[in-house]
């Protein structure tokens, strides 16, 4: 009997070790492979490199020159590593710009942590979605997504970190929906977060609801611009579902906004899931030298310095520049 209860308890004391360990070796995917997320340190959750707003039907990568992109957008990537920033994601998709080599390259000379994506914008009335997005099943969709998280993105050993869909205001339209349920056929198979460029409050709990349906957390999902949505409690709404609200429009003209927003969610006790990053950047295909670029580092010069004079203390700081994206971006499947 007692050695019963002895192999019992033992079994029960390594089921603990192996959860232990496993939330221990917890890790986020960058372009240069996988990480542990206590590793990716100070985080902006949603900026870009490089975009093409040409549209999906006739995007290319041989209308810029990689060599070129790099001498420009290097810098600002070496001044954003000064300020204490480890980590960028990189949230141009797939027809809309993706160059995951250049990634690469710049994580490897900027010593940046940068993640890339998979998945399918259908946001600005489907320009830039492909095709196929339009005939096939969401498993056939997904099946694509899953084979860049499992192989690699275009015959690279590159693979992505999150998946981005993007969609309209609500109502969600069939192509919306299928992307949506595409992305939780892909989080169930590879544990990668969904973050999702949305119009509205009204289409973010839309694809919330969605995504539980197919079996997936709210836990999973990120709502990108959620500043679009004035409606406050809707962000609440979202939150109490579990989600990621990620405010990522922030520059040096915002600044009182994204304060009261923030104020807003901390009084509601929900800091622990939002997100904030200014959707900075970029080398904008087409224009000449890549046009205007709005450097990655306001964040930390202008806004986080307003926030500590607000009166956010420096634990609630780091919860939201540092904690939250570990835990945003960690491959994990979150099951409803």
């Amino acid at each position: 009997m007692l050695a019963s209860k002895i192999l019992i308890i033992s079994g029960f004391l390594s089921c603990l070790s192996n959860q232990v360990i496993a939330q221990e070796q917890a890790f986020v995917i960058s372009v240069s492979g996988a990480v542990p997320k206590n590793k990716l340190g100070i985080t902006l959750p949603h900026e870009h490199i490089l975009v093409d707003f040409i549209g999906a039907d006739q995007v290319n990568a041989n209308c810029y020159n990689p060599d070129d992109v790099f001498v420009r957008v290097l810098p600002y990537l070496q001044k954003l590593k000064q300020t204490g920033c480890k980590t960028l994601v990189d949230c141009t998709p797939a027809y809309l710009g993706r160059d995951v080599k250049l990634l690469q390259r710049l994580s490897r000379a900027s010593g940046l942590t940068i993640l890339t994506n998979t998945g399918y914008y259908s946001a600005v009335q489907n320009k830039y979605l492909p095709a196929h997005a339009f005939t096939e099943t969401p498993e056939q969709l997904a099946s694509r997504w899953i084979t860049e998280a499992e192989q690699g993105i275009e015959k690279t050993n590159i693979k992505p970190g999150f998946i981005k869909i993007s969609v309209d205001a609500g109502p969600l339209t069939t192509v919306n929906q299928n992307l949506v349920k595409a992305a939780a056929i892909t989080h169930l198979k590879t544990g990668l977060t969904i973050a999702s460029h949305t119009g509205n409050g009204e289409a973010a709990l839309s694809q919330i609801k969605l995504l539980q349906q197919n079996n997936v957390s709210g836990k999973a999902f990120i709502w990108v611009h959620a500043q679009n949505e004035k409606d406050n409690q809707l962000h609440l709404a979202a939150a109490k579902a579990g989600a990621w609200i990620e405010f990522d429009g922030i520059n040096s003209n915002n600044v009182p906004v994204y304060i009261t927003i923030l104020q807003k969610m901390k009084a509601a006790g929900f800091l622990k899931q939002t997100l904030i990053s200014q959707d900075a950047g970029w080398y904008h295909v087409g224009e000449k030298n890549g046009g205007k670029f709005q450097q990655y580092d306001t964040l930390f010069t202008v806004f986080l310095p307003a926030l500590k004079k607000a009166g956010f203390k420096p634990s609630e700081i780091r919860q939201l520049i540092e904690i939250n994206p570990q835990e945003a971006f960690a491959k994990k499947v979150r099951p409803q």
